[in-house]
């Protein structure tokens, strides 16, 4: 008797729960919004460029936290080529005959905040390790992203001077990736079990 009417009270609930009303109008344009593909890449250019910049002061940080030798050394050496990759942007920017601009990015400046949060939440030791492991696979998974946009921007646009220098870094962050996968895989994803 008890379960009928605790079925029935779910059926009640069901029939009376609304779902959310999907709203189909357009969403207006800003005033200074992308008005074509040239606009819409120097304003990606922007984004990335500023997180870049704030990725050359977190990873010191991760690095600092990090315990595994080989990850030390993989976020050193990445932090080396983030600092050429924002002058590798510069040279865009030059080659656009644009001043350099740093946009906020508001994707990185949550990934940023995500990776933070994971070393605050892990004890120091292999947990952390993977956990900034994970931090900045996000973090490599949306520049690789990004640089991949932005490449094939470039190449409409036949900005050949910026599809070279973007080309290079999205090698780059991809080899950052694979060795990330690596270190997890290799011995410190089964370290975390027991740490």
């Amino acid at each position: 008797m008890k379960t009928k009417s605790v079925s029935a009270k779910k059926d009640s609930a069901k029939k009376t729960t609304k779902s959310p009303v999907k709203s189909t109008a357009k969403t207006p344009a800003k005033k200074d919004a992308a008005k074509n593909l040239s606009d819409l890449f120097e304003d990606a250019l922007k984004d990335i460029y500023w997180a870049e910049k704030a990725l050359t002061k977190a990873l010191p940080k991760m690095q600092k936290n990090a315990t595994d030798p080989k990850l030390k050394k993989a976020i050193g050496d990445h932090l080396e080529e983030t600092k050429e990759q924002v002058k590798r942007l510069e040279a865009c920017f030059k080659a656009l005959k644009k001043k350099p601009q740093a946009k906020k990015c508001d994707a990185m400046q949550g990934l940023l905040d995500e990776g933070k949060s994971i070393m605050e939440e892990t004890k120091p030791g292999a947990v952390r390790d993977v956990g900034i492991i994970a931090a900045s696979q996000k973090v490599e998974h949306y520049e690789i992203a990004t640089y991949g946009t932005l490449a094939a921007y470039a190449k409409i646009l036949k900005e050949k001077d910026c599809l070279k220098q973007l080309l290079y870094t999205l090698d780059e962050e991809k080899n950052c990736n694979d060795l990330l996968s690596k270190l997890a895989d290799t011995n410190l994803n089964s370290k975390a079990i027991n740490d």
